[in-house]
């Protein structure tokens, strides 16, 4: 008797083939279901695919400022976001029932009455005119399509109609209806299917139709959605013809009537409704974030470039980057967007959006890494600039932090600092005294204008007011250049070198690098900023110095959860003691002085901006200036217990055409209005004094004698056929030392 069954339903399949449908080889379960139960024709649960046993995961992720609400811009691939089954209006899911398989809660997953019903309506009109696809079978076809790893040609063979694949379609349908309810399933269903537009399930078109959360959708509202799952692109009223999508309305509501779920006098209320669309467009990307906070573009693209070089995210930046946008994350950044705001304004007090000078800014928050704000006077968008404007006002290039082909800019005298650290780490104490005469022949090879005899003999940028007897603070607060080159000279530059590395300092230009790697013992004028450098890295070193010298590697993040709810661990700061709290003391007291801040210990004398203790008012700060060479560009470094922040005035496209020594003041002061907008209304606190004998080496207060300083190891050779093959150090200091 069965064999007899199965012949016959084989010519039915064959039949139904022949008459161009495929529809009868849906036959096949549902028979022999009927002859001789469900398990010999369903799949085993635990057979079916990964995707089917556990709901799909590729769905948007969300990037949020640090208050958790406000949106920065979300990545996906698809527009998707999953929301539990009770936070789907009951009208919609009534509305998707009776349009699209109203016999849903009766059926184990396979419905034999609307296949028997389909392959007749079809044999009659000789064409596919009806289908007989459950909603099961429907999730079923959707999952399988939706495998990331799927070429194009894979995809389209998941929903050909062929016998075989609908028949694998049945017996999956029929293993998840044994094991989920029905709810489970229509849940996932709507996560998941298409609805035009670009929006992948309901919460995702609800609010890309009518701006509001799939719980909130009138029946007007659900009936269409409801309607354009049958042909999402042609039906979709979005592009402004709404024709098709009020036709569907109206089959939707005549289904939900027919099924008892509305009275007629509903439906034609209802139908008689006007469309009111709200659409919304989620950003996508980066260069998706609205226009009016298109400078929010630049720390976007920071987090973005940080998340594709993390480990914790995959196994490649390919990896990472899909995990990103199909991972459906949430992902709360260290972006404050009243301090962003602040920097920003600050920034266009400078220059302009239509200058070719830019001010890019970072602010960090000391002992965790943390970047508060990155701004610049440009806007991160991909539209083209006017006629000879190259990079402005518009630009994706990360002008803030580095990266691709920005390497970064000289930042003059702040790199002082790394010689001061590694002097007090040596030993000598901030009262070490040196006459700094107004120009110093040094043992580094030199040649050109700044070589006397073969050796580079840089000088000091005001005589008058820097020649004559130095220490460690009037040195720094009046940035003496040939004090700090015999520094470097008597404690050695490599240690200089290193110092820069260890707080964060990045070598990005190939020549900075093989100078940091092969040369550093020779490189005598990196204490005077010649190296590249960013206001990122820049506000990051400083602000160890603020956290006790602990260096945190900057972190756009406060927390990543996953769709599961749970914290991801790649969130939290990772810092390390890189110099010793006493060390770190001591460089910041004497940091007080170029602020106009006074040291612990009463040693200040002379300031190069003391403005900024007048706009900080009595909020204990130090930092430091900086000019490159014929004033190409202009740096403020400066911190306060809190908070650290950086800024460089440079033409981004052309670093040799100077800013001029103007700029100087006005980057000062942007810099220090961030801090104070940022400060506003917080508790003053105090820098910590350094230890007397940091201070002082124990020489009373008097000036102390310069302590004999061990040799670094020597560096290991460079491999053959690279490094600088007799390269000199740079001929000029490329700073004026201010």
């Amino acid at each position: 008797m069965l064999r007899l069954r199965l012949n016959q339903l084989w010519t039915l399949t064959l039949a139904g083939l022949l008459a161009g449908t495929l529809l009868a080889a849906a036959l096949l379960p549902a028979s022999v279901l009927a002859a001789v139960g469900l398990q010999s024709v369903s799949a085993r649960y635990e057979d079916l695919p990964q995707d089917l046993r556990v709901p799909p995961t590729a769905q948007r992720s969300y990037l949020y400022a640090n208050d958790g609400r406000t949106l920065i811009t979300s990545f996906y691939d698809e527009n998707r976001t999953e929301i539990p089954f009770d936070q789907i209006a009951l009208t919609l899911r009534q509305a998707v029932v009776a349009a699209e398989d109203s016999r849903f809660y009766e059926h184990g997953g396979v419905d034999l009455r609307g296949i028997v019903r389909a392959f007749v309506a079809n044999q009659v009109s000789g064409t596919v005119r009806q289908g007989a696809s459950t909603l099961t079978m429907q999730y079923v076809r959707n999952v399988l399509k939706s495998d990331p790893d799927l070429t194009p040609e894979q995809r389209a063979e998941a929903i050909a109609p062929k016998a075989g694949r609908k028949i694998q379609e049945m017996r999956y349908a029929l293993a998840l209806e044994r094991r989920l309810s029905k709810d489970e399933i229509l849940g996932r269903y709507l996560n998941i299917a298409y609805f035009g537009a670009g929006a992948y399930g309901v919460a995702a078109a609800s609010q890309r139709y009518f701006s509001k959360p799939a719980s909130a959708l009138t029946l007007a509202e659900s009936a269409l959605l409801a309607g354009l799952l049958r042909s999402p692109e042609t039906d979709s009223p979005i592009d402004g013809d709404s024709r098709a999508a009020l036709a569907r309305r109206g089959y939707v509501l005549g289904q939900m009537v027919r099924t008892g779920m509305i009275s007629p006098e509903t439906a034609a209320r209802t139908q008689a409704e006007e469309l009111r669309l709200n659409p919304g467009a989620e950003p996508n990307d980066c260069a998706g974030i609205p226009d009016e906070r298109s400078d929010w573009g630049f720390f976007c693209d920071y987090f973005r470039r940080w998340w594709e070089r993390n480990p914790a995210f995959g196994a490649t930046p390919d990896e990472r980057r899909q995990n990103l946008r199909r991972g459906g994350y949430r992902i709360t950044t260290s972006l404050d967007p009243t301090m962003q705001a602040a920097a920003l304004a600050q920034t266009l007090e400078v220059y302009d959006y239509t200058d070719r000078w830019a001010v890019p800014m970072a602010v960090v928050q000391p002992g965790t890494g943390r970047i508060l704000a990155l701004a610049v006077n440009r806007h991160y968008r991909l539209d083209p600039n006017p006629p000879g404007q190259r990079n402005y006002p518009n630009t994706v290039n990360q002008l803030i932090a580095g990266g691709g082909d920005i390497v970064g800019y000289q930042a003059g005298s702040t790199f002082k600092i790394f010689t001061m650290l590694a002097a007090l780490e040596a030993g000598m104490p901030l009262n070490s005294g040196y006459d700094a005469p107004s120009r110093l022949v040094t043992r580094y090879p030199a040649s050109g204008p700044d070589s006397c005899g073969g050796r580079w003999c840089p000088v000091n940028a005001n005589p008058d007011w820097m020649d004559g007897y130095h220490t460690m603070w009037t040195a720094f607060g009046r940035s003496v250049n040939t004090y700090f080159v015999a520094l470097a000279e008597r404690i050695g530059a490599e240690r200089v070198v290193r110092m820069a590395e260890r707080l964060g300092i990045v070598f990005r230009a190939a020549s900075d690098a093989r100078l940091a790697t092969y040369g550093a013992a020779d490189w005598g004028a990196f204490t005077l900023g010649v190296s590249a450098t960013t206001p990122l890295d820049l506000a990051n070193a400083y602000a160890t110095l603020a956290a006790d010298g602990t260096y945190c590697q900057p972190l756009p993040v406060h927390a990543i959860v996953d769709p599961a709810g749970r914290s991801l661990p790649a969130a939290a700061p990772s810092c390390g003691q890189m110099i010793s709290p006493e060390v770190a003391r001591a460089a910041t007291d004497a940091a007080r002085c170029p602020v106009g801040n006074q040291s612990a210990y009463r040693r200040c004398d002379g300031a190069g901006a003391p403005e900024v203790t007048r706009i900080l008012g009595d909020q204990p700060v130090a930092g430091k200036t900086g000019s490159a060479e014929g004033y190409a560009t202009e740096t403020f470094v400066a911190f306060t217990p809190q908070l650290a922040a950086a800024a460089i005035a440079v033409n981004p496209d052309d670093p040799g055409d100077a800013v001029g020594r103007e700029a100087q003041p006005k980057v000062v002061a942007a810099v220090a209005h961030t801090l104070a907008a940022a400060l506003r209304g917080q508790p003053r606190r105090d820098f910590t004094a350094p230890s007397r004998e940091l201070a002082f080496g124990g020489s009373g207060g008097q000036p102390a004698p310069v302590p004999d300083v061990p040799d670094l190891p020597d560096p290991e050779p460079p491999p053959a056929g690279s490094g600088p093959t007799g390269e000199a150090p740079p001929t000029s200091p490329d700073a004026p030392g201010r």
